[in-house]
């Protein structure tokens, strides 16, 4: 079997982030969906959990960082082009989100990302193969 990641994020409106990730493309596993939490699909092995606030107490005795204030996690997906970089940032800003950022070309790679609306960073990037 091989490994599976599962990247475990509070957020303070469960429905809100499900309508603001199913609008750039994701899809839900309805077994692990209730009131408190849903797991997003990112690919075969990647998992996102969002958990209610509540819900990701449960998980920490840390306090729970406010993502909008200070920055708890990167998350960085791969897309299969710069212009696929460039139309999910466009689709998470008129989704609700919002850039934090300008886009990063360092020739081999491009980069660009979006804060979600509970302002968790996603670094979105194209590398060209060789």
């Amino acid at each position: 079997m091989s490994t599976q990641i599962f990247v475990n994020l509070p957020v303070a409106d469960l429905q809100q982030s499900i309508a603001f990730f199913t609008r750039l493309g994701f899809s839900f596993n309805p077994q692990f969906t209730d009131d408190t939490a849903t797991c997003m699909i990112v690919g075969d092995n990647i998992f996102v959990m969002l958990l209610t606030r509540e819900k990701f107490r449960s998980f920490t005795p840390k306090p729970i960082c406010n993502a909008h204030d200070a920055t708890e996690v990167l998350v960085c997906l791969s897309r299969d082009s710069r212009e696929a970089v460039d139309a999910m940032v466009r689709e998470a800003v008129a989704a609700g989100g919002s850039t934090y950022n300008d886009p990063q070309d360092h020739g081999f790679m491009y980069g660009h990302g979006f804060q979600d609306p509970d302002g968790h960073i996603w670094e979105l990037v194209h590398m060209q193969a060789a």
